[in-house]
């Protein structure tokens, strides 16, 4: 019964594996009620600031924010990763990443350099592989993103893009829709335009304000807002999906380890039929013998 007993160990493997599985579904089912709350607390206040850059990039003022203005001398682009600290959430990171991937070969065709900010230990390491020049990171987030975090390694980028030295900055997050779906986003935060905002669709007039106390001063603080803005709801979007992610991959192998330990069972049954059906043939063949 040796094979019976090797058996036996590999079921009661499967099923240490299984328990372990089961607790981080449920871990993750806790987590990911608190973080979509956090990120639908979070979308009334970024689309609402999105709506009012919208308008700013459409209208005409005394001064114009860097952050407005297109650049194309720099032969630089910027992009912010943001991905989770741990695994165990399925294809989540390994989609937003392909399309950092993409990104990094267009700009490498077409001539570009790139400089990254990692924000999650897996983006950290994949640009680290790939030999991308990280300016900045952030890891070790935990399960409640704190903004002070995040804006200081990105500030490096948009201090880069103000004096000049890119000509873009994009962020990559993946985004929630719903427990079982995920999709990995690149959106343009660096220059703010009326059309890439998207706002206001279908009207045709141009927006004007009056600023108190100086054009300038609101502008600058409006549009930094509107960024650090853009990038906390990033952040919250990605743990919601994280969530989601871990708790559907930890589900999936709860599932398969059960089926795993069916086939196992089966098995070492037939193990030990066949054992028993020959040690009694050995006792009938003996018996037949005397």
């Amino acid at each position: 019964m040796a094979a019976g007993k090797e058996i036996r160990g590999k079921i009661k493997s499967v099923e240490n594996t299984k328990k372990i599985t089961k607790a981080m579904e449920m871990v993750a089912a806790s987590k990911m009620r608190k973080a979509q709350d956090r990120m639908r607390a979070a979308r009334p206040y970024s689309e609402k600031i999105r709506n009012i850059a919208a308008h700013l990039a459409q209208a005409n003022p005394e001064y114009t924010h860097p952050f407005l203005v297109k650049q194309d001398k720099a032969k630089t682009v910027g992009i912010v990763v943001v991905t989770t600290d741990k695994g165990l959430c399925g294809g989540m990171n390994t989609n937003a990443l392909r399309i950092v991937t993409s990104k990094a070969r267009e700009l490498e065709a077409s001539g570009n350099k790139l400089a990254a900010v990692a924000i999650g230990n897996k983006a950290l390491g994949f640009l680290s592989r790939m030999g991308a020049n990280v300016v900045s990171h952030a890891v070790q987030l935990g399960d409640t993103p704190h903004l002070e975090k995040l804006i200081g390694p990105v500030k490096v980028l948009l201090d880069m893009y103000q004096e000049g030295k890119l000509d873009a900055v994009y962020l990559v997050y993946t985004k929630f829709i719903n427990t079982m779906k995920q999709e990995p986003m690149m959106e343009q935060l660096l220059p703010l335009s009326a059309g890439q905002l998207e706002a206001d669709k279908g009207r045709q007039h141009s927006w004007d304000y009056l600023y108190e106390p100086d054009a300038q001063i609101v502008i600058d603080d409006l549009l930094v807002r509107y960024v650090e803005a853009l990038i906390y709801q990033a952040v919250a979007e990605n743990l919601a999906s994280e969530q989601s992610a871990r708790m559907v991959a930890m589900k999936s192998a709860s599932d398969n380890a059960g089926n795993v330990i069916g086939e196992l069972k089966l098995i070492y049954n037939k193990t030990r039929q066949a054992a028993i059906t020959k040690e009694l043939s050995e006792i009938v063949a003996g018996a037949a013998a005397v």
